[in-house]
């Protein structure tokens, strides 16, 4: 049903305006949410879009080489465009038009995301609303990232608040495009796997690591590891629903 994608994006757009607004208010407390992000991000890749792409594809061996694709395009893409919200910030201001490069690239991020919501309908509906949770779920974290990369560069609010409406429409031009293709199953299945890369790239180095943060914290670095977990059992036990044999 590639038709529902569009509307569905939408949550997308709530997420990532969520995100990008929370970096604006708050600087404290967000890696407890992210943390639980990530637990659902690589859930999501390694339980139902990997397990997907492997039975639209038929052989765990072709799909395998295009999730690494996936994650070392991820990484790349973050590398070239200086994206990485760990580098040095000094080093970072170095880069004329850094600032605008990164939300760019970013934008490109949420926009093949929506892509991927699109083609997932397109399989069903289970594989769809799947794809849609990983994309809501670190949707929040690309928001954040998106003003945090904006302000740290320029420091002015009202372009970090520009970037931000373009990263937020953008999955929702993405999910119209996506499911406007047309696509046999073998090729959506190693569209999935490239997918894949993106989530546990994304998950891996991006969101995860929230759930560190800070350890000195003590109960704050438990509860951020607690509901990692959390994240994971969640869609696990989605999994079991979806497939109770």
């Amino acid at each position: 049903m590639p038709e529902v994608a569009i509307p569905l994006s939408l949550l997308a757009v709530v997420a990532i305006v969520a995100g990008g607004a929370t970096a604006l208010r708050l600087h404290h407390s967000l890696p407890t949410v992210i943390a639980l992000s990530g637990g659902i991000v690589v859930a999501v890749a390694l339980l139902e879009v990997l397990p997907e792409a492997i039975e639209s594809v038929g052989d765990a061996h072709d799909v395998v080489p295009y999730v690494a694709l996936g994650f070392l395009g991820f990484f790349l893409l973050e590398r070239v465009l200086v994206l990485h919200h760990r580098d040095d910030p000094e080093e970072a201001r170095s880069h004329g038009r850094v600032g605008v490069l990164g939300a760019a690239g970013l934008s490109l991020h949420t926009f093949t995301d929506g892509v991927g919501i699109g083609l997932a309908f397109s399989v069903n509906t289970e594989t769809g609303l799947l794809v849609l949770l990983a994309v809501v779920g670190h949707g929040f974290a690309d928001g954040l990232n998106t003003v945090s990369f904006v302000l740290s560069q320029s420091g002015d609010a009202s372009r970090a608040k520009r970037w931000l409406r373009i990263d937020a429409l953008a999955p929702l031009v993405g999910a119209a495009v996506g499911s406007l293709i047309s696509v046999s199953e073998v090729t959506l299945g190693y569209f999935l796997a490239v997918y894949a890369g993106f989530f546990l790239y994304m998950g891996a180095t991006d969101l995860l690591p929230a759930a560190h943060d800070h350890e000195h914290d003590g109960e704050g670095s438990w509860l951020r590891v607690a509901l990692t977990i959390a994240g994971f059992a969640g869609i696990y036990a989605i999994t079991l629903l979806g497939h109770p044999h």
